[in-house]
């Protein structure tokens, strides 16, 4: 980054002069009543002069301009609310914590957070709402610092292997410095959505969706912990610059794109039955070993090479096959 860019950006937040807004708000109102009796006195005062119309002055100036320009100065602030203040167009300060203020009245507060079109789903206080939903728009222009959560439209991007597959995942995250977020970034929301969609596309492409044979290496859908931890600092490095904190990255959605989900579907059977035909075969053969050793040991009979190959191949047969054999019962001579 550019020494220019760097000087444009604010990296730390600064805390406003303010007073307690409750004694302002007496004070005010009682400065307010007094300006009142001084002109109804001054009014109703015999005599002119120079201090007549001072007073009267004075006291209309305070009531109707200095008392109501007082009270745009008065601020209140729920837990986890945060107000970005400027004054003239530069930064005065970020008002932050529970309670009544009064502040500077020339003060602006500022959010650029708003409708902008985007393919992110917001949620605060544990309730899933849709951005567009008036109910969370900031329209007050106080910042939540609450824990917020982002769920993305699917997206079908290529995996390490070139397959096309379709992948969601949901950011928990929040506004650590109130600063950058209003002055960095354009819209700090907005810029979330944005670099989670670039960092998901950068981790996936990096890994298969799943192995066939290599049990070692990691996959999207075998290593979900470890690749959301890497998505998870991939996407807080690109955030830091709008101070935003990503305290947890999913995967809520993992899956092959629909126009090779069959095909994928067919292949991942091939494998589960040449799997389960090896087992089989392999248990056949130690019990046909057993099956002939324990004939052997215990003399029950004797066989020639050729009776033990027929008695192998049937026991092969009954075992192995996909259907229950059909017994002969031989009730001649076995030679």
């Amino acid at each position: 980054m550019s020494d220019i860019n760097k000087e444009k950006l604010i990296t730390e937040e600064v805390l406003p002069n303010s007073m307690n807004g409750m004694f302002m708000l007496i004070l005010n109102i009682a400065l307010m009543l007094g300006s009142a009796i001084l002109f109804v006195f001054s009014v109703s005062s015999f005599g002119g002069g120079i201090l007549k119309v001072v007073m009267i002055f004075i006291s209309v100036l305070y009531f109707f301009i200095i008392g109501p320009v007082l009270f745009a100065g008065l601020k209140v602030l729920k837990p986890n609310e945060a107000l970005v203040l400027t004054l003239f167009g530069k930064y005065y300060g970020s008002l932050k914590g529970e309670g009544f203020y009064f502040v500077n009245p020339f003060v602006t507060a500022t959010n650029p957070s708003g409708n902008v079109a985007t393919t992110a789903v917001f949620s605060m206080e544990g309730t899933n709402k849709d951005k567009k939903n008036p109910e969370l728009n900031i329209r007050s222009k106080k910042i939540s610092l609450k824990t917020m959560t982002l769920n993305n439209d699917k997206q079908k991007i290529n995996d390490a292997l070139g397959n096309p597959i379709t992948i969601g995942i949901v950011v928990i995250w929040r506004v650590v410095n109130t600063a950058k977020a209003v002055f960095n970034v354009d819209n700090y929301t907005e810029y979330l959505s944005i670099q989670c969609d670039s960092a998901l596309r950068n981790i996936v492409r990096l890994y298969p969706y799943d192995t066939f044979g290599d049990d070692n290496e990691k996959t999207l859908r075998g290593s979900s912990l470890e690749i959301a931890n890497k998505l998870k600092e991939e996407i807080q490095e690109k955030v830091k610059i709008a101070g935003l904190e990503i305290i947890e990255a999913k995967i809520t959605h993992l899956a092959y794109a629909p126009e090779i989900a069959a095909a994928m579907l067919q292949r991942q059977q091939a494998s589960a039955v040449i799997d389960a035909r090896q087992m089989i075969v392999e248990g056949a053969v130690g019990m046909v070993e057993m099956a002939l050793a324990k004939l052997s040991e215990n003399n029950v009979v004797e066989l020639d090479e050729e009776r033990k190959a027929a008695m192998v191949s049937n026991l092969l047969v009954v075992l192995c096959g996909n259907k229950d054999a059909q017994p002969i019962v031989n009730s001649g001579s076995l030679y």
